[in-house]
């Protein structure tokens, strides 16, 4: 279990604090649309050596204190990278929608796609949304990612999450429980996926056009050394 608090930004502006004790954490993989997108997500990670999935989307079970909103994340070496993803929590005042990066071992990952996520923090923002206040505009809503290496930022994902499957039917094909958080899937990688090195970093955008506001949040790893 882990206890997160968020922000929620209500439509006029206010906010109020919401403390969640999550319970269960879900990653929604291959989570696209369009299937020529799924496709050449697919073609990225083969490239990296990773098996093709049985069915998409698929939902990958996860500890639920791998949920952080630091903004230093420890890893294990250089071979891991994050991946821009709108968040749902369920909390006592309602579903909330949040920004976060599923990170992942990218080497682990050619073993194992569920045990490489397993072995990374998953990062989140600290502001959250009532899903209520989206839902009538899902699809206008865009995932932005800028990867900053070396002091330099570059523009890592960017697109709608009109490209991905609709919330709603992820929580039909996996509703969320009180506590209960899910991934739901990502967009692919400009340049393709490449690992972070120790103080590398990653900031995260979800933003709604609509009402004209954006969640923000950024991280950086520090890489721990693998010891033979």
């Amino acid at each position: 279990m882990r206890q997160v608090s968020f922000n929620v930004v209500e439509r006029s502006g206010d906010s109020r604090a919401e403390t969640v004790e999550v319970n269960r954490l879900t990653i929604a993989g291959w989570a696209g649309r369009d299937q020529a997108a799924i496709e050449h997500h697919i073609a990225e990670l083969a490239a990296l050596g990773v098996k093709r999935p049985s069915t998409t989307p698929c939902f990958y079970r996860l500890g639920a204190e791998l949920l952080t909103q630091a903004e230093l994340v420890d890893v294990v070496g250089v071979k891991s990278s994050g991946e821009a993803e709108c968040v749902l929590v369920q909390s006592k005042a309602g579903l909330l929608v949040t920004v976060g990066s599923d990170h992942t071992d990218r080497e682990v990952e050619a073993y194992g796609v569920t045990v490489s996520k397993q072995v990374c923090p998953k990062p989140v923002a600290r502001d959250a949304w009532r899903f209520d206040d989206l839902a009538g505009h899902w699809d206008r809503l865009e995932l932005r990612a800028y990867a900053v290496t070396n002091g330099e930022r570059r523009v890592y994902q960017q697109g709608s999450v009109a490209t991905l499957l609709p919330a709603a039917d992820l929580l039909e094909r996996a509703p969320l429980a009180p506590g209960a958080a899910m991934f739901c899937g990502t967009l692919a990688v400009q340049g393709g996926i490449v690992g972070m090195a120790d103080g590398d970093a990653l900031e995260l955008e979800l933003h709604d056009p609509v009402l004209n506001r954006t969640l923000r949040h950024a991280y950086r790893v520090r890489a721990l050394p693998i010891v033979e």
